[in-house]
């Protein structure tokens, strides 16, 4: 990030007059430009492409305690739309809901985009032919491979940013990622394996996974003959791909400081200073990992990112903020205010979630277990506040602290806090996943995040299957 190295001040000297001339508290104007690729493959053939450029921008207004938000396509008439924020604010004076804003320091800034290989240089013919290829490579692993999906797409970001306070920030952004799904089918059903890539400065992660595609052929057809897992309670071993989904899906969600504050009863369980794991559990929260998806030096409401220690040595001590959040319960904004679109406002989100890696080798994870289950990557799953439930993307018995034979539909179920509780060994095999997914919350989604992580044992987890 370089201070005071504006590319186009002229756009930003003006925002910043007409944010100051308004009557208000505080004013931010932002403004994107958008350039989108998608493409999606069956086999030998592209089912859909698109190639999408879209310009806008939004207005938030903050008037004695309320907001009027405005957002808008082109960047015609900017005053004309500080005043319909205006007056939508001036028309909420009456609400009990009002909020205000933590304090910042001004920011003044130019984000370049630092790409290793830009997608914006590869043709979209190149683009194509590198998800068919893959389509083959998966085709040609095995006869039982059935069909081959690949999904890619890119998007640039440019974005302008002032407020009334003094802020002037233009970035460009990029996100890109993707997944090629192979599907096995005989008599005995159908069995589906993925590989997913994902990164916010490099089209070189789409190249080269010709080994991982039929690694996943391989699997998908194991799979095939695999008995279902039998229910019950087990030791599990989740690698870090699954134990990255864990970290962000069933306790990332909850250290959203606009959910506590908006539920007591969890502000009361998520309250600082609770233990949590075992002490050498660290999970925290960063914008700074230059190539995640989750990289965001700045926010969307110019707050510069910090590392946000959720749990550190078993116990929390901290959450994730915006400003008004922050304001809300007397602590600082940690930069994870951010928006999908211009068409949204921001709210709390996650970036990347980190889990430390430990000093267990990923041998001694499975050493002690008679019986139990190795779970790796994840097919999904869904949160209902501190329950959680994982489809894992593959499942392998362990029997006397071995790996032995592939199992199939490992769903793993359990409560948040006693899961983290049943934690007895985080691994030293440290892994940066960056998957082509994303995280939805209140209408805004898929917004580019990341988790990275090792693998954990998990003394005591509940596995559905067979019995269940």
């Amino acid at each position: 990030m370089t201070s005071n190295n504006l590319v186009d001040e002229g756009i930003l000297a003006s925002l910043m007059a007409m944010a100051a001339k308004a009557e208000a508290d505080e004013v931010e104007i932002r403004l994107e430009y958008n350039e989108t690729t998608q493409i999606d493959t069956l086999n030998d053939h592209v089912r859909h492409q698109t190639h999408v450029v879209d310009v806008g921008g939004n207005v938030r207004v903050f008037l004695q305690g309320i907001v009027g938000f405005v957002h808008f396509d082109g960047w015609d008439n900017i005053e004309r739309h500080i005043s319909e924020a205006t007056l939508m604010a001036k028309w909420g004076q009456h609400a009990s809901n009002s909020f205000h804003l933590g304090e910042i320091a001004p920011v003044r800034a130019f984000q370049r985009l630092e790409a290793k290989e830009n997608p914006l240089a590869v043709s979209l013919e190149d683009k194509v032919a590198v998800l068919l290829r893959y389509a083959e490579i998966a085709r040609y692993a095995h006869p039982l491979i059935r069909s081959v999906t690949g999904r890619y797409f890119d998007r640039y970001r440019h974005l302008w940013f002032a407020n009334s306070h003094g802020s002037a920030i233009e970035q460009e952004k990029l996100d890109l990622g993707g997944n090629i799904l192979v599907v096995a089918r005989d008599r005995n059903g159908v069995a589906q394996r993925g590989v997913s890539f994902g990164s916010s400065n490099d089209f070189g992660v789409v190249r080269g996974l010709d080994d991982a595609v039929r690694d996943a052929a391989a699997a998908a057809v194991a799979l095939l003959e695999a008995p279902e897992v039998e229910g019950g309670e087990y030791p599990v071993v989740v690698d870090p791909h699954l134990a990255g989904v864990f970290a962000h899906e069933a306790f990332g969600h909850l250290s959203e400081a606009d959910g506590q504050v908006g539920d007591p009863g969890l502000l009361a369980e998520m309250y600082i200073g609770r233990h949590f794991g075992p002490a050498n559990l660290h999970i925290y929260d960063t914008g700074m990992d230059l190539g995640s998806r989750g990289f965001l030096p700045l926010d969307d409401e110019g707050v510069p990112a910090t590392d946000v220690d959720l749990i550190k040595d078993g116990v929390l001590v901290g959450r994730l903020h915006s400003r008004e959040t922050a304001a809300h319960l007397g602590e600082t904004p940690t930069g994870n205010a951010r928006a999908l679109h211009y068409r949204f406002p921001p709210i709390v989100r996650m970036r990347n979630t980190v889990i430390a890696p430990g000093d267990t080798s990923f041998a001694d994870l499975f050493q002690g277990i008679d019986r139990g289950i190795y779970a790796k990557g994840s097919h999904g799953g869904q949160t209902n506040g501190e329950l959680f439930t994982f489809l894992a993307g593959e499942a392998y018995l362990i029997e006397n602290g071995q790996i032995t034979r592939p199992l199939r539909n490992a769903v793993l179920t359990g409560n948040v806090f006693t899961t983290l509780a049943q934690i007895t060994a985080v691994g030293s095999d440290f892994t940066r996943y960056e998957g082509g997914g994303g995280c939805g919350k209140a209408g805004q989604m898929p917004l580019p995040v990341s988790h990275h992580a090792p693998s954990l044992r998990i003394e005591r987890c509940l596995v559905g299957g067979r019995n269940q």
